[in-house]
């Protein structure tokens, strides 16, 4: 099936296709005449609506709506409680909204000026985390152990931190050497990941966040270690 060929019955269409083939599958579609389409959603979570301005243009309601939710082959995330973020036409947004909610999510409403910021955030939420984790893996792997073995020992800790920072907020999940002002250990660990300084950078980016936003104690020994 391709755009020229697809029965497009429908009141609402809903792209699913990668980023850079919204504009065009949208101006394809457009082009093709009158259809019952009155409504269209992407989910490209950096693109504003107006990747649809094709449609927009022959009477189309639009919107961009992203669920806050990671999607890969061979997992399947429930959708309730995620976020919903929206931003376009006020009929394509008020049916996003009833959709979402039919889903058991929620939907918020985003300017246009701010969907870059809401996507970098939403980047960090799960990509970037894994890319932490995958440098947790490399940290590991100087305590002698293999990747799928620092995977499968890291998760009750990593799930109970996940745990404690919903219920409790970050300064009260906060634990380890930087709480307690050790800088002994934490100049032990930095000795160490100079044989890794890609694994240092990260753990150096991390402590400075810290030092910033967490109860950390001793903080000018702790910048003056960070600062060699």
């Amino acid at each position: 099936m391709t755009v020229e060929t697809a029965a497009l019955n429908a009141g609402l269409l809903w792209f699913c296709v990668p980023d850079r083939e919204i504009r065009s599958v949208a101006t394809a579609i457009a082009r093709r005449g009158p259809s019952r389409i009155r409504l269209a959603f992407h989910s490209g979570g950096a693109l504003l609506s107006r990747e649809l301005d094709a449609l927009r243009k022959v009477g189309v309601a639009v919107a961009s709506v992203h669920p806050l939710m990671t999607f890969v082959p061979g997992a399947w995330p429930s959708l309730a409680g995620v976020p919903f973020a929206l931003e376009g036409d006020t009929a394509a947004t008020k049916l996003a909204q009833r959709i979402a909610c039919d889903l058991g999510g929620e939907s918020f409403s985003l300017h246009a000026r701010r969907k870059a910021a809401y996507h970098t955030w939403a980047t960090m939420t799960s990509p970037l985390l894994l890319a932490y984790l995958v440098s947790l893996e490399d940290a590991a792997r100087a305590a002698g152990l293999g990747r799928d073995q620092a995977r499968r020992m890291s998760l009750p800790i990593i799930r109970q931190t996940l745990a404690n920072y919903g219920s409790l907020g970050p300064r009260h999940s906060f634990s380890g050497p930087f709480i307690r002002g050790d800088a002994e250990t934490v100049a032990r660990h930095l000795a160490l990941l100079k044989k890794n300084r890609k694994v240092r950078a990260v753990y150096a980016a991390l402590a400075q966040a810290a030092i910033e936003r967490l109860p950390v104690k001793n903080r000018r020994e702790m910048r003056r270690l960070l600062g060699d």
